[in-house]
């Protein structure tokens, strides 16, 4: 296996921890600014700066594989799938916490699975479906949205902007596109008459 593939299961293996910082109470006192209301635990600290690390291997995998010219199918395979497996739990952790509108996580967790789905049945017919410009506009703001869920929508919290709702919409609108871009350039991956 080669480094641009052990980068990416590296960020899959980061994911439980992620969850794990979120999910679980380590009964730390949070930091609180009470002139402003503003509260932040360490976990949430923690699990952000490892989802940063973790969202941040997504291109340094794709640039090591093309520059050093180790692209295989495998890594075109994996690498998406570990955006999704990074992407879907911490989503499905911000809903749990009650940061995120349960429709955003699933627009854009209902999105995954079927642009996998489509690549999954275009690797059976031996194609392998890349990531496009607009899948890749899709993950940037996705994680723009979720890091600013993580951190409880700082620095804009301090002037009421709901910074990190509106990006989650933006997120989810951009992921539906990018969804029907998929299908729309791979419908003859998909055949109705068999």
């Amino acid at each position: 296996m080669n480094l641009a593939n052990r980068i990416t299961l590296a960020r899959i293996i980061l994911v439980p921890i992620i969850m794990f910082f979120l999910l679980v109470n380590l009964n730390f006192d949070p930091i609180q600014i009470p002139a402003i209301d503003f509260e932040i635990t360490y976990n949430q600290i923690i699990a952000t700066l490892i989802f940063i690390i973790a969202a941040s291997t997504d291109g340094l995998d794709g640039y090591i594989a093309r520059k050093r010219k180790m692209v295989t199918t495998l890594g075109k395979l994996l690498d998406p799938l570990a955006d999704k497996f990074l992407v879907t739990a911490v989503l499905i952790s911000l809903v749990e916490m009650d940061k995120i509108p349960a429709i955003i996580a699933i627009i854009i967790i209902s999105r995954e699975f079927a642009v996998t789905g489509l690549r999954m049945v275009a690797l059976s017919d031996g194609k392998v479906i890349a990531a496009s410009k607009w899948g890749k506009w899709k993950t940037g703001v996705q994680i723009t949205a979720i890091i600013a869920l993580l951190i409880n929508n700082f620095p804009f919290y301090f002037i009421n902007i709901p910074f990190d709702i509106i990006i989650s919409w933006i997120a989810a609108i951009i992921t539906i596109y990018s969804g029907i871009d998929y299908f729309n350039k791979n419908k003859d991956v998909i055949s109705f008459d068999q």
